[in-house]
């Protein structure tokens, strides 16, 4: 089973035809570049893999689960249980320490108190930050916010994670360093990948490339 499986999506909004036709599926585990211009199509794209936006023809499925055919509810729990994205500025909560940043997503999943600790303490440690579990986000560097942005993307044990440039925001060492913890946590985990990026650097822990023109994938799959 395909962890991603995109055919034929197009999206428009009023006469602007942003995505034209777009294909492209992902291995569980496999990890993916997806390169192209401001204005090619690539937010849209992983707004519409991500259970944001709608497209307006094709199809998408995760792990075998089509979006099309779920309600609202139907997508939280595909963002609540399947698919993370990690963004480019962190998204933490400002009132959350570094821990109760990354079990948040598993109090919405219901989870005990003991399941949850386990797993928190977990990632925390594979992410490298036990000695700032009790940090607040404005006391972390830009390296350790991303890190717990990584941290509670993996909480829910996704199948899939969105990574929207991951190191735009962060200085040429820590995007090095945060490109090799996703590599890494992509390989131990097993987590399919796809990265949104302007950044050569990212190419070199994907397994393909693909570019986007003008809500084009090139040389896409059929």
């Amino acid at each position: 089973m395909k962890a991603l499986q995109v055919s034929r999506v197009t999206k428009s909004y009023g006469s602007t035809e942003v995505l034209r036709g777009v294909s492209l599926s992902l291995e569980p585990g496999e990890r993916v570049a997806l390169m192209g211009p401001s204005g090619s199509g690539k937010s849209t794209l992983l707004n519409c893999i991500g259970g944001i936006d709608r497209p307006d023809t094709g199809t998408i499925e995760i792990s075998g689960v089509a979006l099309g055919g779920l309600d609202e509810d139907g997508l939280c729990r595909v963002r609540r249980e399947t698919v993370s994205t990690v963004f480019q500025f962190f998204h933490l909560l400002p009132t959350l320490s570094v821990r109760e940043n990354v079990e948040f997503p598993l109090q919405l999943q219901g989870l005990s108190v003991k399941e949850r600790d386990a797993r928190v303490d977990g990632l925390i440690e594979e992410v490298g930050l036990s000695h700032r579990a009790s940090a607040m986000p404005h006391e972390l560097s830009g390296g350790e916010m991303q890190r717990v942005a990584i941290a509670r993307a993996l909480a829910i044990e996704p199948r899939l994670i969105l990574a929207d440039e991951p190191t735009g925001n962060l200085d040429s060492a820590t995007g090095e360093a945060i490109l090799d913890l996703l590599a890494s946590l992509s390989e131990r985990h097993g987590i399919a990948m796809l990265v949104v990026t302007h950044s050569p650097q990212v190419t070199r822990i994907c397994r393909r490339t693909l570019e986007m023109r003008d809500g084009l994938l090139l040389g896409q799959e059929e």
